[in-house]
């Protein structure tokens, strides 16, 4: 692969006190065949008037990127480009005078399976091909040519060539012009980054709002599953658009609203201006949980959210990436609880998902939410700022920014940043300087403490009793100020297994504004929960006597949103070495098979498996915590939970977890042949996949009745599912025939390659999988390499031998992680992974079972 020059910070500055972009017509062909599409871009620009070197004579010099297959035609200006003028993925354009420009680029470019660029997919289960961009970041260049970087706004004009039976969609409305010629509108200027089409033979359900076209689009073989949906998808869409609406001073900024559900997507969604791109296991084909659809619902929000800030309002480089990603998830999370018929959306937050932000944060890789601009001086060391801090540290920072300046100050300096910024870009200073504007706190002050630091604050009751009276004073090990509230509470007297809340006031700790100790007469409450409703991010931790509480009555406390803050701190407790894994376990056994809330259910069940049976404890203790998992899931099946509402949820949450975490196949086996679990649910299609992962992984099937169940579901989901059951069987010649599928050919999709990777390591083959964790560290450097980002971030991540917690392992991968050949996005995940089985390591040599 010919070597790409990555975009700097500093050449991005010097190009745009360079030129000034004005319009891009672009028209791509994708009937030509299975490799490659042509493109044909012209761009009109302009040179600044005392641009380097337009005084003197000489001209200025700058550059476009494009990167082709074949580079067939370069011109400037009517003038053809001679050849040496591009390389490296760059054409150099040199001597340009001051005032207008034409530059006209004729490619081939190559379709990706990688999710980057142009990405064409063919559907097994039918044969029909789709396409779509992903232009993201540094990959524009590998659809059209373009100055690309987010500062360089433009006017779009996309025109596209496609089979005849091909339904086009773009940024602007897009209208047939006659045979397989479509058209898109014209955009408002938008960045390089957000130009979207996708195409293909694809269903989709339209309607109109608020005068606008909305469209839900899907390849065809999931068109029921679309169409059941599709009033609830719409449904969503119109309540946040309006919602929007009412606390957005700016209109919508562009001309439709379309959502393509694509296949193989690597990220969530994507924002694009009146196209959002959003991963197609969105589009259900399975029962899925309340939960699931609430977090769609966040998506279709966060996305949403993004039209104004990110779309209308995008940032000038890419350090500030939170000012697009916090915003747009903190709006996620508030507007579908505002607007929707969905609740518990902040309890989803708190217990699935602030959980990434935490990890992140007590990395080596950790950044400030806001890093200093010269500590990302590149896109490829921006691209790795897409992180649990950009998002989850970043929503929760602004979730406590709400609570202190209050939502009427917050809104109106949002407002302010819109209106003034508008189809332009911002910084981190314009952001803060709007907030200021409309509060009398010091915002700045607030910024400086909260975004340009790194690291978890803890938090920590310090309660004393003393004549007939007691006191909580919250401590704080950090630096940065919280309003919080304090969760008192008190044991039932009828029920020891109930909690009532005394009262929850409010604090303000730390900074100039820092409260005094709650005090009173009478019994201290029997629970003191700092953080209580989760304002802030900090880490909690619990006296020792409300942690007594808790574990007799964890289950018993009234809101949900309260539960998950306590499951918080337990599973900090545990990672931290403070609490032991079976305690932890034994929290689990009391309290879950009585938990209401599928996310808290689900999300605490999954860290017990994930983390705590499969990496702290040693491989001997394993097996007993499976069981006590297992006996917590049949007690939720055993329970009386009905098979209908929030009971379906638990239900299913709870024979998934099973499923996983059960040690014997006959159980599960008799299920697979029944096509049922006894009481519901039936197994469709997502359940049976994870039946037969399980039976793979405990070596109860074999490769025909993989097959076997590959061909009777021959979909996308099944060929993943197929490979992940292969590579999960016990069995020698089947992890070496995944090892080359991952590591020596180039055949997989990121798909493919992921859900293969996902099956090869399980804590069960320990003795089978000796020797290829060492192997794991020389053989991902290449394909990394050789494949890009995208697959450099499923190796590192889902191929990393994270069940081998031995300190071999870990001695070998500090070795390499600085070595030769490693890329950015390979060395990231390493240095994450890293971190992760250096506190397995030392969890598990606390308890007495490191190798």
């Amino acid at each position: 692969m010919a070597r790409m020059s990555v975009l700097t910070r500093a050449e991005a500055q010097t190009r745009a006190r360079v030129v000034d972009v004005e319009r891009y017509s672009v028209g791509l062909d994708l009937t030509r065949g299975e490799e490659v599409f042509g493109s044909v871009t012209t761009v009109r620009f302009a040179v600044r008037e005392g641009a380097a070197g337009t005084d003197g004579g000489g001209g200025a010099d700058t550059f476009a990127e494009v990167r082709p297959a074949e580079l067939l035609r370069a011109e400037l200006d009517g003038v053809a480009l001679a050849p040496e003028a591009f390389a490296d993925g760059r054409l150099a354009l040199r001597g340009l005078a001051a005032g207008p420009h034409e530059l006209r680029v004729v490619a081939d470019m190559r379709y990706s399976h990688v999710g980057e660029g142009m990405h064409r997919f063919t559907d097994p289960a039918d044969g029909l091909v789709y396409v779509w961009t992903q232009c993201f970041m540094a990959d524009a260049p590998k659809v059209f040519a373009c100055f690309d970087q987010p500062d360089l706004k433009a006017v779009f004009e996309v025109a596209v060539t496609a089979p005849e039976d091909w339904t086009v969609l773009g940024n602007g409305v897009a209208r047939r012009a006659g045979g397989g010629r479509w058209e898109c509108a014209p955009t408002a200027p938008v960045s390089t980054y957000l130009v979207a089409v996708a195409a293909g033979p694809y269903h989709s359900v339209r309607t109109e709002h608020a005068g606008l076209p909305f469209g839900l689009h899907v390849r065809r073989s999931l068109a029921e599953f679309l169409d059941a949906d599709a009033e609830e998808l719409l449904e969503i869409t119109r309540r946040c658009f309006d919602r929007y609406h009412e606390i957005f001073d700016e209109p919508y900024p562009f001309d439709s609203y379309d959502q393509a559900f694509v296949p193989e997507f690597n990220a969530g969604a994507m924002e694009n201006p009146g196209l959002v791109t959003f991963r197609d296991e969105y589009v259900f084909r399975s029962a899925v949980t309340e939960l699931e659809r609430r977090t769609r619902a966040v998506t279709i929000a966060h996305e949403m959210a993004h039209m104004w800030f990110g779309d209308l309002v995008t940032l000038r480089w890419w350090d500030d990436i939170w000012l697009n990603e916090s915003f747009a998830e903190y709006m996620g999370y508030q507007t579908v609880l505002e607007a929707t018929d969905f609740s518990g959306s902040w309890t989803d937050f708190a217990i699935a998902r602030k959980a990434w932000g935490y990890d992140a944060d007590q990395r080596p890789s950790t950044h400030p939410v806001a890093p200093e601009p010269e500590s990302v001086p590149d896109t490829a060391t921006a691209l790795l700022n897409f992180d649990g801090i950009s998002y989850a540290k970043g929503a929760s920072a602004l979730r406590q920014l709400v609570a202190w300046l209050g939502e009427r100050d917050f809104l109106a300096g949002i407002n302010g940043h819109l209106t003034r910024h508008r189809f332009g870009n911002a910084t981190l200073a314009d952001f803060i300087d709007a907030l200021a504007g409309a509060s009398t706190r010091d915002v700045h002050g607030w910024a400086r403490r909260w975004l340009r630091t790194t690291g978890v604050d803890t938090l920590s009751p310090r309660v004393t009793e003393a004549a007939g009276r007691w006191s909580v004073a919250v401590e704080r090990a950090g630096s940065r100020p919280h309003r919080v509230a304090v969760g008192l509470y008190d044991v039932a007297p009828e029920d020891p297994s109930r909690l009532v809340l005394r009262e929850r006031p409010a604090r303000e700790v730390g900074g100039d504004a820092a409260e005094p100790a709650l005090e009173a007469e009478g019994p201290r409450p029997d629970l003191v929960l700092v953080n209580d409703g989760d304002l802030t991010y900090a880490k909690v931790r619990l006296d020792g006597r409300s942690w007594e509480t808790a574990r007799g009555a964890l289950s018993g406390l009234p809101d949900a949103l309260s539960r998950g803050v306590v499951w918080n701190a337990a599973r900090e407790m545990v990672r931290d070495g403070e609490l032991s894994p079976e305690d932890f376990l034994a929290a689990v056994r009391a309290h879950c098979p009585r938990e209401s809330h599928v996310a808290v259910l689900d999300s605490v069940l999954t860290f017990a498996r994930g983390s705590v049976a499969d990496r702290f404890l040693p491989p001997e203790r394993r097996a007993a915590a499976l069981d006590l998992l297992a006996g917590a899931c049949r007690e939720v099946l055993s329970g009386g939970v009905p098979a209908v509402g929030d009971g379906a949820g638990l239900r299913l949450t709870a024979v998934r977890q099973f499923i996983d975490c059960a040690a014997e196949p006959e159980e599960l086996y008799g299920w697979w042949v029944a096509g049922s679990v006894p009481g519901g649910p039936v197994l469709d299609a997502e359940l049976r996949w994870r039946l037969l992962s399980r039976l793979s992984v405990l070596g109860a099937v074999d490769g025909a009745e993989i097959d076997a169940a590959a061909g009777a579901d021959p979909t996308a989901t099944g060929a993943e599912g197929a490979a992940r059951c292969r590579a999960a069987l016990p069995d020698a010649a089947a992890k070496a025939a995944a090892w080359e599928a991952m590591f020596r050919s180039d055949a997989l999709s990121n798909y493919l390659l992921r859900a293969t990777a996902q099956g090869f390591w399980q804590p069960e083959q320990y003795g089978l999988l000796d020797g290829y964790a060492e192997r794991y560290f020389e053989d991902a450097v290449p394909v990394a390499a050789r494949r890009g980002a995208a697959v450099a971030d499923v190796v590192g991540r889902f191929a990393f031998p994270r069940t081998v917690v031995e300190e071999r392992v870990l001695r070998r991968g500090e070795e390499c992680v600085r070595g030769a050949g490693v890329t950015p996005a390979l060395r990231r995940q390493w240095v994450d992974q890293l971190d992760e089985l250096g506190r397995a390591v030392r969890v598990r040599r606390a308890v007495g079972g490191v190798e």
